[in-house]
C-alpha cells in the first residue's frame, strides 16, 4: 500500500510520520530528493540533498515517482522511483499536494491523507519554529490556501493537526481501516 501524507508546510507532517514510523513497524518511509539547503539542526537524512544538476539529470531520465519546484524554480523536491521496500511494509510518502496529485493520478489505489494547520498562526508559528525566514513564511502561508483547497479535492482523508497525540491516532486508525 502506498499512503501519502501531504499538506502545506508548516502543518507538521514531518513530525506526525515521525511518530507513525515509531508506532508502526509495517511503515516504511521514502527519502524525498531536494535542491535546497540544509536546515539548521535538520538531519542529513531527511532529503538526499543533491545539486540542481543531480536532480535533472534523475528527471530527464524518468527517475522520479512525483516531483515539484517550490518558490520559482529555487528549490526542487521529488520522490525518486525504484525504491525498494522491504517485504510487508507499507511505503510512506511525506510530500507537498502537488506531488500527491501526481502520486494519486499514477496509482489511484494510493491512500491520501491531506494533514492541516488548526489556524493560520499556528501555521506561521510551526514554519518560524523550524527555522524558516520571514520571507518563506509569507510565501509558504500564502501558497497554503490554495494548497488545502487542492488537498482537499484529492484526499481520501483529511486530517486536522491540533494535537499531535490526536492527529496520530486518527491517522493509525485510518491505515488499519485499509489494512
Amino acid at each position: 500500500m502506498i499512503i501519502v501524507i501531504s499538506g502545506p508546510g508548516g502543518v507538521g507532517k514531518g513530525t506526525l510520520v515521525r511518530h507513525l514510523l515509531e508506532r508502526d513497524p509495517k511503515l516504511w518511509l521514502s527519502r524525498s530528493w531536494t535542491t535546497r539547503p540544509r536546515r539548521p539542526g535538520e538531519s542529513e537524512t531527511a532529503y538526499t540533498f543533491v545539486t540542481r544538476e543531480q536532480f535533472l539529470e534523475r528527471l530527464e531520465a524518468g527517475g522520479f515517482l512525483e516531483h515539484n519546484d517550490f518558490a520559482g524554480n529555487d528549490h526542487l523536491y521529488g520522490t525518486p522511483q525504484g525504491q525498494e521496500v522491504p517485504p510487508d511494509k507499507d511505503l510512506v510518502l511525506e510530500i507537498d499536494v502537488n506531488g500527491a496529485a501526481q502520486v494519486k493520478a499514477a496509482d489511484p489505489s494510493a491512500v491520501l491523507i491531506l494533514v492541516v494547520p488548526p489556524s493560520r498562526e499556528e501555521q506561521e508559528a510551526r514554519l518560524r519554529a523550524r527555522g524558516d525566514d520571514d520571507d518563506h513564511i509569507r510565501q509558504r502561508v500564502a501558497i497554503a490556501e490554495v494548497e488545502v483547497e487542492q488537498g482537499r479535492r484529492i484526499a481520501d482523508h483529511v486530517v486536522i493537526n491540533d494535537d499531535l497525540d490526536r492527529a496520530v491516532e486518527e491517522v493509525a486508525g485510518i491505515l488499519q481501516k485499509y489494512r
